[in-house]
């Protein structure tokens, strides 16, 4: 018995063969791109002491970049973000970002003075 109440997504899908194929191939470069940014940050947090020692502060920056590069090209590709004009990409990320740089301002802070804390206590 078929059913009548399931929509066939791919016969409305108005275009040529072509452009399915520019379509599949911008989701597998996406793809790629963040399985790339992914395998970084995975080696550097497993190897960071052998490539880096003594440097655990670039390390950590290096996080915080790399995961707002994927944050944000996970915005402007899959939210559509990228696709609208540059005033209101502006409008729309300057408060995220001044929020994200407020978070990592505390919590590198936090972090000094709770070292420096646990410092005096010992």
């Amino acid at each position: 018995m078929e059913r009548d109440d399931i929509i066939e997504y791919s016969l409305d899908a108005h275009h040529s063969e072509e452009e399915g194929r520019k379509i599949r191939r911008t989701i597998w470069m996406v793809t790629l791109f963040l399985a790339v940014v992914t395998a970084v940050e995975v080696a550097l947090g497993a190897f960071w002491k052998e490539w880096f020692p003594g440097a655990w502060h670039l390390v950590k920056w290096t996080f915080i970049v790399l995961t707002l590069v994927k944050a944000t090209y996970i915005v402007m590709t899959f939210m559509h973000l990228g696709d609208e004009r540059r005033n209101i990409r502006a409008l729309i990320l300057l408060p995220y970002a001044l929020f994200l740089l407020y978070l990592v301002f505390i919590a590198i802070w936090e972090s000094n003075y709770v070292n420096r804390a646990w410092e005096m206590f010992l």
